[in-house]
């Protein structure tokens, strides 16, 4: 039963792909959770688990075969079937959408336009969703800039002349631009430096301290999810094996394979063979 603080509920997804010589593979197979108000869960599996596919269905880029996604009690339908209303109805169904939900990718710079400088991308977020108040808009870029850390000068950059993290950073200040109640990342420090992920992840939990956004943080790091998530659920094979709070989950594992997940991280003494034997 969802509690009153919930804020993201999700109920028995389901998603299938046809596979080219017929038949279909399930991607994702009854898969439940629920994000309180200004929380943190993390989804946790190796390649293959389905975790970024109910990621895509989070923020409506795949459409489930069945089950329901609940954002603040609302039923949330990431795109209507067929072509329901005119362009302007459909358009200002999918801002309304995209204000609930956010993503960010693990890279970055296929998600960024390369004409556009960093101030220009917040601009153009923030003139997609209403704000046509050009000082409004010039003091909402320049805060959103300083609040991932980024400054005049990466301002009038564009994404090739800037750093993998500035990117990262940029692409935050784009989701948050719209003041998401969920912001979801999907790997989003995979591709980063260690030190970067230190820096971004540190980041997101300033962020979600200071403006009350959820987080879904995706990822097949479990040294990741330990330091900015609250709860997890692992996956494999499109289900959920294990779920509980994330300190739990990672110091008392109950299923094997969240235990062979956590063998598989390198430490003194490892020994990848081992892992492989299990």
């Amino acid at each position: 039963m969802t509690g009153t603080d919930t804020l993201l509920a999700v109920q028995s997804l389901r998603k299938t792909f046809p596979l080219p010589g017929g038949g279909r593979m399930t991607a994702v197979d009854d898969v439940s959770f629920e994000l309180p108000r200004g929380g943190s869960l993390g989804i946790v599996g190796e390649s293959g688990s389905g975790k970024t596919t109910v990621a895509r269905m989070l923020v409506g880029l795949v459409r489930p075969d069945s089950g329901s996604i609940g954002v603040a009690g609302a039923q949330r339908h990431p795109r209507p079937a067929g072509r329901r209303g005119g362009p302007r109805a459909r358009t200002a169904a999918r801002l309304r959408r995209a204000k609930e939900i956010q993503i960010v990718f693990q890279d970055p710079y296929v998600s960024l336009d390369p004409r556009l400088t960093a101030a220009q991308c917040l601009h153009g977020a923030l003139r997609l969703h209403g704000e046509r108040d050009k000082a409004a808009a010039a003091r909402q870029v320049t805060a959103l800039l300083t609040r991932v850390g980024l400054g005049e000068a990466e301002a009038e950059a564009r994404p090739h002349t800037m750093s993998g993290g500035q990117r990262q950073r940029l692409a935050i200040a784009r989701a948050l631009a719209v003041d998401p109640a969920v912001l979801v990342l999907d790997e989003a420090v995979a591709a980063l430096d260690v030190s970067i992920q230190a820096q971004i992840l540190l980041l997101l939990e300033e962020i979600r301290r200071d403006t009350g956004v959820a987080l879904v943080f995706v990822s097949h790091d479990l040294a990741v999810v330990q330091h900015v998530t609250d709860e997890s659920v692992v996956m494999r094979n499109g289900r959920v094996v294990e779920r509980g709070p994330t300190r739990q989950v990672l110091d008392s594992p109950q299923d094997p394979y969240t235990e062979r997940l956590l063998a598989s991280v390198p430490h003194l003494g490892w020994d990848p063979a081992a892992v492989t034997r299990t």
